[in-house]
Formats: structure tokens, C-alpha cells, sequence
């Protein structure tokens, strides 16, 4: 049974309002004489005054809200700034704080000044102890014609007393080559017919021989059958611990070989030489001129898998066997080889795997 709804009348406060939900019908209706007007204002006036206004309640709460977060906050600030200095600390322990954080930030922008001049630095303390390296070889049967005879080129540093150190490819220049290692397979054998290093500011160059070579690692130990030539060169100090991934990394060598420096020379020695870039006698105007000069590159150390060193410093042909320089001027590994097409991928053979061949090259003195 549906319950009986029954309309009741509206309060005054209800009536006070309702003209602000008018319908378009009432403004038909005739105009109040102005006594009633009057009265009317009055009493809106009145009612206006007793009641009280939601928007007014809101307002005055927020403004309210706002005055006690910025008291708060000012008291923050206040208890902050005067608190005994007993809290704090006393201006000595202060001055000491500063000073430590300023040494720190010194230490570090001399580090960030120490890494950028790296390459520069190396590249001038270094640069006469690094060598480019030629050599011609052959693969072949006995009494037969070589079946493969073949120039060689690539960068080797010195770790002894007439000792540099190099890739087994620069060393041996077969290994690793698929073509001579079928043929030795079949009972061919390899020679070297010549390997020299020119060394810069030497107007002459060297004769090396394999001295001792790695069986695991593309490592070698060249010696120098002058080593007159080669005194008063600095001899490269070798890291005692492994770097780690991220950290900054310098590769000195000869990347593109006698081209190379070809191309970085004057240009009447570039036009001569420019069609000579593998000859053993543009090699030796080179030195004479004292245009033997290596390349530095720089980058960051990508990772560390086992004795293999991966860095983003460029490299190409003829800077195999060049030695890579941590941030502290020590040599971490020896450049070997780089991934085409992939600008990130130079890899290196660290020197824990060097120091082996290197002691057994010492014996053999």
C-alpha cells in the first residue's frame, strides 16, 4: 500500500533562496509595489544577516588552515636558526666539516682533470718506447714455390731490458690465419724473413726475434738483437691489480700502419709516399724524417671476461700489440683485436696473462 506523501510548505529560509532556482515562468509575474519592495529587501536582508553562508564557512577555514601551516613552518625555520650552537656543533667542528668536503671536492676535480689529460700524458711519457713493427713472411713446402708470402705490420712496447711485448698474430704472423693453418696442417712450414721495429726519433730500425709465445693467449715477447738502440727508453710498468668496468682507458699504437702515418704527414712526404703505404722503404724515410709517431685513442673499459679486456677505444690493422693504459699510467693489457661493425667492441689480453711469457723471456737472457 503506497504511503500518503503530502506537500508541505516551505520555512522562510527555503523561500529566501528559491530565487536562484527560478523558472523562466515566474518572471511573468507582476512587478511588487515599491512598499512591498522595500519590505521584502528588508527581510531578505535580515535573513541574509541570521543565516549563515557555506561559501563564508569555507573560506574562513582555509584561510585559518593556511595561517597555522605557515606558523608551523616559521617555527621550523625559528628552531632551526636558534637553537644552541651545543646542538649543532661548535664553529670549529663546522669549519672542519667544510674543509673536509671542500678537499673532497678538490680530489675529485683533480681526478676528472687527471683522466682527460690522460692520453696526452701518456702518449708524450711513452711515445719512444712504443714501436711499429714490419715484417715479411712465408708459408710453404720445401723446394717449392711459398704458397703464401706476406706482409706484416702491428705495435709493440717495451716491458724489459730489450724486450717488447706484442700479439702472437704480430709474433707469428700465421696463427689464427685459417688458409696458412690448412696448409701446415698438410706438412708446409712457416718462416719469418724479416721482423723489424721502428722505434720514434730512431732513424733506423731493429731487428727482432720471437723470444717466448703464449700457447693460450694471442701473446708474444719479441727481443731486440740492439739493444743499444733502445737504452735510455722507459720500460712500461705493468698493473698490478685489474681495472674495472667503467673506468678510463688509453690505446697507443699504429692503427692503418705506414699509412697511417703517411697520412698524417706533411703534404709533400704525403704526395711521395701516399702509393708506397706498405713498403719497407717508405717505413724508412718515415723514420728518417722522425715521422714515426704513434696514435692515441681513448675510452672506457666495457668489461672484464676473464683475460680479455673489452673497451670502446678505437682501433684498426696495425695497432695489434699496442699497449692499454689505465687512468694511473699503468699498462692493464695488450691491444689485439677489434669486432667490425662494432665500434664498442676492441678487445685486449689482460697482462696477467704477459707476465708468464715475460719471466720466461728474462730466463732465456
Amino acid at each position: 500500500m503506497a504511503e500518503l506523501q503530502t506537500e508541505s510548505t516551505p520555512s522562510e529560509s527555503e523561500l529566501a533562496i528559491a530565487p536562484l532556482d527560478k523558472s523562466s515562468s515566474d518572471f511573468f509575474t507582476a512587478a511588487p509595489t515599491p512598499s512591498t519592495a522595500v519590505s521584502n529587501d528588508q527581510t531578505l536582508n535580515d535573513q541574509a544577516s541570521s543565516d549563515p553562508s557555506p561559501v563564508c564557512d569555507h573560506w574562513q577555514q582555509m584561510v585559518q588552515a593556511v595561517l597555522a601551516v605557515v606558523m608551523f613552518v616559521g617555527a621550523l625555520a625559528m628552531m632551526h636558526y636558534y637553537v644552541p650552537l651545543t646542538a649543532q656543533g661548535t664553529p670549529s667542528d663546522q669549519k672542519d666539516d667544510l674543509q673536509k668536503q671542500v678537499h673532497a671536492l678538490s680530489a675529485q676535480v683533480d681526478e676528472l682533470e687527471q683522466e682527460q689529460d690522460m692520453p696526452a700524458v701518456m702518449l708524450n711519457r711513452y711515445r719512444n718506447s712504443i714501436g711499429y713493427i714490419y715484417g715479411v713472411y712465408q708459408v710453404g713446402f720445401a723446394n717449392q714455390r711459398p704458397s703464401i708470402r706476406a706482409r706484416v705490420s702491428g705495435t709493440g712496447f717495451l716491458v724489459g731490458n730489450g724486450l717488447l711485448a706484442t700479439n702472437r698474430h704480430v709474433a707469428q704472423p700465421w696463427y689464427g690465419d685459417s688458409e696458412a693453418e690448412d696448409l701446415l696442417n698438410r706438412g708446409a712450414t712457416a718462416m719469418l724473413e724479416s721482423l723489424v721495429v721502428f722505434f720514434p726519433g730512431s732513424p733506423t730500425p731493429v731487428t727482432l726475434s720471437p723470444s717466448s709465445v703464449s700457447k693460450t693467449a694471442d701473446l708474444a715477447i719479441l727481443r731486440a738483437q740492439d739493444t743499444e738502440a733502445l737504452r735510455g727508453l722507459p720500460i712500461m710498468p705493468l698493473a698490478k691489480s685489474m681495472s674495472s668496468p667503467g673506468e678510463h682507458v688509453t690505446v697507443i699504437g699504429y692503427p692503418m700502419g705506414i699509412a697511417g702515418m703517411v697520412a698524417k704527414s706533411p703534404t709533400g712526404i704525403y704526395e711521395r709516399l701516399a702509393y708506397r703505404h706498405n713498403d719497407i722503404n717508405a717505413a724508412s724515410e718515415l723514420a728518417a724524417l722522425s715521422l714515426i709517431r704513434p696514435s692515441a685513442t681513448w675510452g672506457h673499459l666495457g668489461d672484464v671476461v676473464g683475460d680479455k679486456l673489452i673497451y670502446d677505444a678505437p682501433t684498426a690493422h696495425g695497432g695489434s700489440g699496442g699497449p692499454v693504459f689505465n687512468a694511473k699510467g699503468e699498462v692493464i693489457g695488450v691491444n689485439s683485436a677489434y669486432m667490425d661493425g662494432f665500434s664498442g667492441g676492441t678487445l685486449g689480453v689482460s697482462v696477467d696473462a704477459l707476465r708468464p711469457l715475460l719471466e720466461e723471456a728474462k730466463k732465456q737472457q
